[in-house]
């Protein structure tokens, strides 16, 4: 019993740093999508998307 504290402990801070990644990663991912659509609301597009489209036209 002398060890419960410090495994409960070390367990709970290990699902609360698993749990802040988490969040923190959806978070940015959606604050990435964001800009993209901010972008290419502008007009700018990815290079990924004129390649793709350059290789359809040449097909």
């Amino acid at each position: 019993m002398s060890h419960i504290f410090y495994v409960v402990g070390s367990y709970a801070l290990t699902v609360g740093i698993c749990l802040a990644l988490t969040i923190w990663i959806y978070l940015d991912g959606r604050a990435r999508q964001a800009e993209l659509k901010t972008l290419e609301a502008q007009g700018i597009r990815r290079r990924s998307a004129s390649a793709s489209s350059t290789q359809d036209r040449n097909a």
